[in-house]
């Protein structure tokens, strides 16, 4: 199994990696696109690649599931990306994934709450803290302190959208993931065609002929939107939640170090230290809880 192991922490790395950039090509896209733009030509891409490597219809499903499948397109795709994609608008992008990456703390929450999962520990509460105050730290970012914080909370409110969606998709099972993916993005297109008409969208497809927004698209609609979870569930399958979970904390420090290489932002002492203080608090709540939860499936150690 060390082979499936190796194959399955690729394939997390990887997804990280596509995530943690994905928001620095998203950056460079807004300098012509506007958010739903993105959003709309990001996910049709994404579809459109998960129907041709799998085109066989998802049947015999539920009035209840489909609910749900409608349920987590709004949130997954539509809300959640349209929140982040403006958040980057006002903010810097290293800022926008050091927050997304407290999705994990809501989504441990609103799991306790509406799957009755474990309650978390306290420690799970101090790194919460820890984290909060490492986003602070990010979002002044040592500057002159300018309460200007619209992207940040954008972003905060990003992260706890994905915290609904990924209690809705816990939910969703007795389907290929690849066919839930695809119902998933279907509903989220559908839900996303008003706030084109409210964002002023245009097609102007000749806006690609610009090598760099014709990759940025590409990479976001196959890359982080279609072969993300085909390589995450992956990961999931071969590794477990446990250590694949892991991983998604590398998402700050990934963005903040594109941010500096691709967009030239700026990363002061400051921020530095605020990534430091959220990976060292999301570590701290998310291992401990892991721990536990593992001791209860595999027993006491011998």
């Amino acid at each position: 199994m060390r082979g499936g192991s190796t194959a399955g922490h690729f394939s997390a790395l990887l997804t990280i990696i596509i995530w943690g950039t994905a928001f620095i090509y998203t950056k460079i896209l807004l300098a012509d696109f506007q958010p739903a733009e993105i959003l709309f030509f990001r996910f049709v891409i994404g579809l459109l690649a998960l129907l041709a490597v799998y085109p066989k219809p998802l049947k015999g499903t539920s009035r209840r599931q489909e609910l749900t499948f409608a349920a987590a397109g709004l949130c997954g795709v539509c809300l959640y990306y349209l929140a982040e994609n403006i958040a980057l608008t006002y903010t810097m992008a290293s800022n926008v994934g050091v927050i997304i990456s407290t999705a994990p703390f809501f989504t441990a929450i609103l799991s306790h709450l509406f799957l009755k999962e474990e309650k978390p520990r306290v420690s799970f509460f101090i790194g919460f803290a820890a984290a909060m105050a490492g986003v602070a730290l990010i979002s002044f970012n040592g500057s002159k302190l300018e309460l200007n914080p619209i992207g940040d909370l954008l972003a905060l409110l990003a992260a706890l959208i994905w915290a609904c969606y990924s209690v809705l998709t816990k939910k969703i099972s007795g389907c290929r993931t690849i066919l839930a993916t695809r119902r998933i993005f279907c509903y989220g297109i559908l839900f996303m065609l008003p706030t084109l008409f409210l964002f002023d969208f245009k097609l102007e497809l000749a806006r690609f002929t610009n090598p760099l927004y014709l990759f940025s698209i590409l990479f976001l609609g196959l890359g982080a939107s279609a072969l993300c979870f085909v390589t995450w569930n992956f990961a999931v399958k071969t590794l477990g939640a446990v250590k694949t979970c892991v991983y998604i904390y590398m998402v700050p420090v990934i963005t903040a170090a594109a941010s500096a290489v691709i967009l030239h932002e700026k990363i002061t002492a400051l921020a530095a230290a605020g990534t430091a203080l959220t990976l060292a608090g999301l570590f701290l709540s998310e291992s401990k809880l892991f721990l536990r939860k593992e001791a209860k499936q595999n027993g006491p150690a011998k």
